[in-house]
């Protein structure tokens, strides 16, 4: 299940808080609100799941223990589900090893109650600085992959052997083609691709994984 992008777009970062006890929530959402960041609470996982996530920046702080799913299980399943979000793990029973565990499973951090208000302020800050450069990685990339497909099936085929550092005329014996024609595919997919050197196209392939 992908809850990614199922909300109206907004760049204003939104903090999702799952724990199963309600006060725990309100103070949370009173605190979050006072450095003017957006909340949205919920008491399950499940509930969490069924309401989807907004497209902007945020990450998760997550209740270890609760009823039915616990957030320990939630966090190991989230990559399948197509959730990728910091994870901070607030917990009133935890230990050593449950902590080294949840870092192991990728939390940024954990935070036995009661807490700082301040570490988990600047946890939550880091998650969001994390994520905000996350999602314009993801963009710049799906931006490389239109600009990729824009270009003909000839087109593509010159550009796989012109980063493989072939000169025009080893590229027109190889495709059978005039070296004349190889420039003008190989501009023109210069021109598409948004790139003037050589270096700047060797990378894009390489993060395309040409």
């Amino acid at each position: 299940m992908n809850t990614a992008a199922s909300a109206p777009s907004s760049q204003e970062p939104v903090v999702y808080v799952v724990d199963d006890d309600h006060s725990v929530r309100a103070a949370l959402a009173d605190l979050l609100a006072s450095v003017g960041l957006r909340v949205r609470d919920y008491g399950s996982t499940g509930e969490f799941l069924s309401h989807g996530l907004e497209d902007a920046p945020g990450c998760l702080v997550l209740d270890i223990r609760m009823p039915g799913q616990s957030g320990m299980d939630f966090h190991r399943q989230m990559a399948e589900r197509g959730i990728d979000l910091p994870t901070i793990f607030i917990t009133g029973h935890g230990d050593i090893a449950m902590g080294v565990q949840a870092m192991k499973n990728g939390a940024i951090e954990f935070l036995t109650k009661p807490f700082r208000e301040q570490d988990l302020l600047d946890a939550i800050h880091h998650g969001i600085e994390k994520d905000r450069a996350r999602r314009h990685e993801h963009a710049g990339q799906r931006a490389l992959e239109r600009r990729w497909a824009s270009l003909t099936p000839g087109e593509q085929g010159v550009v796989r052997l012109v980063v493989q550092g072939l000169l025009n005329k080893q590229i027109a014996a190889q495709l059978h083609l005039s070296e004349v024609t190889v420039k003008v595919r190989r501009a023109q997919a210069m021109r598409k691709m948004e790139t003037r050197t050589l270096a700047d196209l060797v990378r894009m392939a390489q993060k395309l994984g040409l």
